[in-house]
């Protein structure tokens, strides 16, 4: 499976709560830092940055979505 999405570009990141869970919060804005290498089940990574907050994280692609 190849990343859908490209360095610099503005996502959403829905954030998960305990135990995987869709948590309830809003979806928050945040740019791709880097791609990286895929899960062991196949699912790319990246590192995003949010743009309101001084937070980086380490997401898979499904926690993604695409700007309006």
């Amino acid at each position: 499976m190849a990343h859908t999405f490209s360095v610099n570009e503005d996502v959403r990141h829905q954030m998960q709560g305990p135990q995987g869970r869709v948590g309830s919060g809003q979806l928050n804005i945040y740019t791709i830092v880097s791609r990286l290498p895929l899960e062991g089940d196949g699912r790319p990574r990246y590192r995003i940055k949010s743009k309101t907050e001084n937070i980086e994280r380490v997401v898979t692609e499904d926690q993604l979505s695409r700007c309006a």
